[in-house]
């Protein structure tokens, strides 16, 4: 960490907040919003072919909607939860006749109802931006959402061990990504996609079945 001392959670919720309220008062959009559903949800889905034929889906983390509103498109009966209520403001303004739930929630104190309620769970880019030492917190409360049966896709930007970088964010190496088999998870498949700009940060898309 070259000396640098690392974010606390509570600093990391209050950067967030502010990041997303700025952004709502008409400044510049939060560097992680894609204003639209993340291209590797999309590719897993077409190469896949996801359908939610009136399954559960929960998006974990959800910023602005796009990956919600993505996924209940595909028929999944999706919720959606930010722990920014900013994000889920701003999310509700962008999506507002989309038909899924959005919900402000601390992935450390969800509701107990979500334990095992979800068909599908798509975790994007939230764990990443967690301190490392509650990420196996993070990674056990996200997989607790799974049903029996239940999908849990990963996507994080991804980290060669010879590589340490002080963050936010901090990217992912496989022992982070495979730690989601520690929580009642098998994997399925761990890939990490090319990104020809930075090799070296070719992100993860992990998927895990319980």
């Amino acid at each position: 960490m070259s000396g640098q001392s690392r974010p606390q959670q509570g600093e990391m919720i209050t950067m967030f907040t502010d990041t997303y309220r700025a952004a709502n008062a008409g400044g510049r959009q939060p560097p992680w919003d894609w204003q639209a559903p993340h291209p590797h949800l999309v590719r897993w889905v077409r190469e896949n072919k996801i359908s939610g034929s009136g399954r559960s889906a929960m998006i974990v983390g959800c910023g602005y909607g796009d990956d919600a509103a993505f996924v209940a498109s595909l028929g999944f009966r999706t919720t959606g939860f930010d722990y920014v209520a900013d994000a889920i403001e701003g999310a509700r303004r962008r999506h507002p006749d989309a038909g899924f739930d959005l919900r402000v929630a601390d992935l450390f104190a969800l509701p107990p109802e979500w334990n095992g309620a979800f068909d599908l769970v798509v975790e994007s880019l939230t764990v990443q931006s967690i301190p490392r030492e509650q990420r196996s917190d993070a990674t056990a409360a996200i997989a607790r959402l799974a049903a029996p049966g239940g999908t849990v896709l990963v996507i994080a930007s991804a980290l060669d061990d010879a590589v340490r970088e002080p963050g936010p964010p901090w990217p992912l190496d496989r022992a982070d990504v495979e730690r989601f088999g520690e929580y009642g998870l098998e994997p399925i498949a761990i890939n990490r996609w090319e990104r020809p700009d930075r090799p070296d940060l070719s992100p993860w898309l992990a998927e895990f079945r319980r």
